[in-house]
């Protein structure tokens, strides 16, 4: 079972999210912020993590994915921002930080789960 970490600071976003990908076989974790992201990377080593970048706390989604990256452990991850952030500035920052692909919210659920796919197959 492919497991994926969902790093978003709004209850209601994390639900959402989690419905969705409730019609795939995938074991979801879920994170507030950008250090419980970082944490919950390390412990359980998601295949794919969604991560916010506007989160609050010590560190946001663009730093938390930065070190994702940077720890041997974990910088095989698979991170997909997913963002209200949709300029091309925000995606090309995203993607300097370390993210594999940028998706902007609001977002349709059916595209996200095309998205995933593509990403875990």
């Amino acid at each position: 079972m492919k497991r994926i970490l969902i790093a978003e600071d709004q209850y209601e976003v994390r639900e959402l999210v989690q419905a969705t990908l409730r019609i795939g076989n995938y074991q979801i974790l879920q994170a507030e912020n950008g250090v419980q992201a970082v944490e919950m990377a390390r412990l359980h080593r998601p295949d794919l993590i969604l991560m916010d970048v506007m989160m609050p706390g010590e560190i946001d989604g663009l730093e938390a994915t930065r070190r994702i990256r940077a720890d041997p452990a974990t910088a095989a991850c698979r991170i997909i921002m997913l963002t209200a952030k949709g300029q091309t500035q925000d995606r090309e920052e995203g993607l300097r930080a370390g993210a594999d692909d940028y998706f902007p919210k609001p977002f349709s659920p059916l595209a996200l789960i095309r998205k995933i796919e593509e990403f875990l197959g």
